[in-house]
């Protein structure tokens, strides 16, 4: 299959070539003549204005492997959270840790698993230029906005915060100068009840503001095995306020002010397998022959500690807000930016890891996070060869964060850890480039970035039945300087034809394991990992209605960071721990199209192959380590790195004209590869198996008016999928996919 792969990325590099010299020669003769362009305006493809480089610039100009998805793109794939961008763009995919609030994020096989907060994402996630620096703050509603950019490959050079898998940009809709008004209701299956709206104008003659706000409520999917009770109910709400003030002629300030508040039930586990319970000497509870069916079961004196009621269900109880400032001024050639931003959260979450009604492994969350970030950014404005952007990041992050583990029913009481974590960053970077002539581009970045890392107070405790300490107050601390940069080749071979290679370093933070820590051996900080990135593509506009775009790439992995274990004495077997792979490699090629064969007919196809192994990693063996009740060390050279190999989507847009109203007809599909949910775990149980998903959506509205009714369906081949497979304790669980939903919603907009 990967032979293949590359056999038909490289035929696409060739037709590109013949293509893009014809079309160039179609191009400057029709320019000559004078003459209208061949095809219909409603079927050329319009240019894609980004702000990948932190100016905007046209996404087919520039030498980066990114998808973009405009608002419209967005409600058509459903995308109403971070991980829903998964069936929306080739190589990304983003899973909740046991079905919780924390997401992992992986970009062409670059990802991180953690249960923890305290680690940072090989994927940068920003929102309005604004780095987050915590996945879990992440989990928000998305709304009101404008487009996502998903780049793909290191980033640094550009951005505040190092990665090594890319970058996720959210730009939220910006305020206006004329009145504006809309809002969308949308009522679907289980009782899901979803709204925004906005408003947005001006105020005065140099200030523009817009205020948005979301709610989602309702849409419980899952049952409770035993008592038949409901879970899966949202309770989210949303709040942003904009405003842009024009201070002079040459100096505007815009102001973000968000918040939301998420009291949901969190998804609940289902048992894949038969669990019996109390490490055998329980009852034992059958497998669950429907993925909609969960357990959970709280003791009283654990939600006594916790603080929760009598009757919880796993929920979470999430508030979160920030401000941000931006600042430009306009030096004539020269743009001045500062970014200043604080942000905040407040993580409460329960859940029942062990899907059953025992106290096997029952969770609570507490997470306190405060994060302050400072850019300050130069870049050149002039027509010239020479584009530059250089700037200054700082941030300061921290992190209080207590788990409470239930084990009573296995290990005999509760588990608590508790710590602080202060993280303080500062980073230069740069990037220039230079125009040669009108076909050639070179591209030169470089990043330095000084980080340290301070975890202090960590101790771990059994509480009941008799207080048990493990660890007490340990301290822990980090320095790292890592550089990393980018050199970057264009050739433009013709307006529609750019043709682009890259060598980029990209640096992930090293840190801490600090999820349920019993052994100091745990406490070991784990090396930054860096990620040597070559990357060869093509972006082409075959025709004025058919957009090719392509890449290969390969990947030189150093230090790996990966969720391995070490063997525990307390529990009897093996218990979490972050290390270090010190080689592996990555290899793989996407491709997406854009086609428009008829005035009223839009074709979106991608598709992303990729393949991972170590080349070098000694570490311990869970299972053999289990078997044996000691550590059992395993080379795991030449063993593939978890993900999926092939990941493939599009959709399919057609409007009927009807006087003076129309019908639009859209269809969107994704397909996920097999592969293995644990890391270091080969065994076929926790293979997440492969899935189709589709999605439709019918449109009504007036060909010139401000109203609109749709009829949508999600998943509407009801096709089980699993989101994530692990074990924790005795238990086997997976978190499912939703199954088939459906509904209607209106919009009007002003």
């Amino acid at each position: 299959m990967g032979n293949t792969f590359y056999r038909l990325a490289i035929g696409a590099i060739s037709l590109v070539t013949a293509a893009g010299m014809a079309h160039a020669q179609t191009s400057a003769s029709q320019n000559d003549n004078g003459g209208e362009p061949a095809v219909p305006a409603t079927k050329q493809l319009k240019a894609v204005v980004v702000t990948a480089q932190r100016r905007e610039e046209e996404a087919q100009k520039i030498g980066i492997a990114l998808s973009v998805l405009q608002g419209k793109e967005l409600k058509d794939h459903n995308v109403q959270k971070v991980n829903d961008l998964q069936n929306a763009t080739p190589s990304l995919e983003v899973e909740p840790a046991f079905g919780g609030g924390q997401p992992e994020f992986r970009l062409r096989g670059v990802g991180f698993s953690d249960y923890a907060s305290n680690n940072s994402s090989p994927v940068g996630v920003s929102f309005d230029g604004v780095a987050y620096a915590f996945s879990i703050q992440t989990q928000g509603q998305l709304f009101d906005l404008a487009r996502v950019e998903v780049l793909r490959g290191p980033q640094g050079t550009l951005y505040g915060r190092n990665t090594t898998g890319g970058a996720i940009n959210f730009i939220t809709n910006a305020p206006t100068k004329n009145l504006h008004a809309g809002v969308t209701a949308s009522y679907g299956k289980y009782g899901e009840l979803s709204t925004e709206a906005f408003v947005s104008g001006s105020l005065s003659s140099t200030v523009r503001g817009r205020l948005s706000v979301a709610n989602d409520q309702g849409g419980a999917w899952q049952y409770n095995r035993v008592t038949d009770q409901s879970l899966g109910t949202k309770r989210q709400y949303a709040l942003r306020g904009q405003l842009d003030w024009d201070a002079s002629s040459i100096l505007n300030f815009h102001l973000n002010v968000h918040g939301a508040r998420d009291k949901s039930d969190e998804q609940g586990l289902y048992l894949f397998a038969p669990f019996a319970t109390a490490g055998g000497a329980g009852p034992t509870v059958p497998a669950d022959t429907s993925s909609r069916a969960t357990g959970w079961g709280f003791r009283p004196q654990f939600l006594q500690l916790i603080g929760q009621s009598a009757d919880a269900k796993p929920h979470r109880d999430n508030s979160s807000g920030g401000v941000d400032v931006t600042a430009n001024l306009d030096l004539g050639s020269v743009a001045l930016t500062s970014i200043t931003a604080w942000n905040r959260m407040l993580r409460r979450e329960l859940s029942d890891w062990d899907a059953t009604q025992y106290a096997e492994s029952d969770e609570y969350f507490h997470s306190n996070i405060n994060v302050f970030s400072q850019e300050l950014r130069l870049s050149s404005q002039d027509q010239g060869p020479w584009s530059w952007v250089t700037g200054l990041y700082y941030s300061h992050d921290t992190l209080d964060e207590r788990f409470y583990s239930d084990f009573t029913n296995v290990l005999g009481g509760i588990a608590r850890t508790s710590y602080r974590q202060t993280d303080d960053t500062v980073g230069l970077f740069g990037q220039a480039s230079y125009q040669f002539n009108e076909q050639w581009k070179l591209t030169l970045g470089a990043r330095e970035e000084h980080e340290s890392r301070d975890l202090t107070d960590l101790s771990t405790a059994f509480l009941t039945p008799v207080y048990t300490p493990f660890i007490t107050n340990q301290n822990r601390s980090q320095v790292t300087n890592e550089p990393s940069g980018k050199a970057e080749l264009d050739f433009q071979q013709s307006p529609g034809t750019l043709y682009y290679g890259s060598i980029s370093r990209g640096v992930k933070s090293g840190g801490f394991t600090a999820y349920n820590t019993t052994n100091p051996a745990q406490l070991a900080a784990f090396k930054p990992e860096v990620l040597n990135a070559y990357e060869l593509g093509f972006k082409s506009d075959l025709s004025s209605s058919l957009r090719l775009n392509g890449s290969i790439f390969h990947y030189d992995y150093r230090n790996q960071q990966v969720l391995s274990t070490v063997y525990d004495p307390v529990s009897g077997g093996p218990i979490g721990r972050i290390t270090n792979a010190p080689k592996s490699k990555i290899d793989g090629a996407e491709l997406e199209a854009l086609w428009r064969p008829l005035d009223n007919l839009e074709i979106t196809q991608y598709l992303g192959y990729k393949k991972g192994k170590y080349l070098k990693f000694d570490t311990v063996d869970a299972q053999a380590s289990i078997a044996a009740g000691h550590e059992v060390t395993k080379n795991f050279a030449g063993q593939p790195l978890s993900f999926p190999k092939l990941s493939y989507g599009g959709s399919v847009a057609y409007t009927w004209p009807l006087g003076s109203y129309q019908l639009r007809a859209e269809t969107n599909y994704s397909y996920h590869d097999t592969y293995t949910a644990t890391p270091l775990i080969f065994t076929p149980a926790y293979d997440i198996a492969s899935y189709w998903l589709a999605n439709a959506n019918l449109t009504f509205k007036p060909a010139a008016g401000p109203w609109s009714v749709s009829l949508w369906g999600r998943n509407i081949f009801n096709r089980h999928y699993d989101l994530t497979r692990n074990f924790f304790i005795n238990a086997q669980v997976a978190a499912a996919g939703e199954p088939v939903t459906y509904g209607v919603s209106f919009s009007y907009a002003y």
